[in-house]
């Protein structure tokens, strides 16, 4: 005699499986994340020297530039918008340092979108720039299309 109905069985095993699904999909990215505070050569991690490049460039940001950091980021999920604009913050700051120009521009937070954005997101990112107006003209060769990458290594 059994115990149990054999879809009570299979039941068990489905959540059984979505749940070490789950459980792997939140330990991949709680990993990237682990990747991300370890410290590099230099000593400073990634998040160290984001950190670093916004409070050194947090006089150099005005009202308009703002704006347009704000604007850059809101495709990102609300979930995410904020972590996404502090490391796009960041590269605009470190452009903005290094040219020794008095105050962050809009050519810095253009080219600093595009540098701090993935380059599996440039399609998208194109396609946004377009949508807003925005003349990416002068950065064009920052963007580099996932299409002409060859899929892999030539064969020798």
């Amino acid at each position: 005699m059994k115990s149990s109905p054999d879809w009570f069985m299979y039941f068990i095993a489905f959540w059984g499986v979505v749940l070490v699904a789950f459980i792997s999909i939140g330990g991949f990215f709680m990993f990237r994340k682990f990747l991300k505070v370890l410290p590099k050569a230099d000593g400073k991690s990634k998040l160290d020297w984001q950190n670093h490049w916004v409070e050194l460039s947090r006089p150099l940001w005005n009202d308009e530039s703002k704006a347009l950091l704000d604007k850059l980021a809101s495709p990102v999920p609300s979930a995410f918008r904020d972590i996404a604009k502090h490391s796009i913050a960041a590269k605009i700051g470190q452009l903005a340092v290094e040219s020794g120009e008095g105050k962050v521009t809009e050519e810095h937070c253009i080219k600093g979108y595009i540098l701090a954005t993935p380059k599996r997101d440039h399609a998208f990112l194109i396609s946004f720039l377009e949508s807003n107006g925005i003349d990416y003209s002068p950065y064009e060769h920052l963007l580099e299309s996932e299409k002409s990458k060859p899929l892999a290594p030539p064969v020798v």
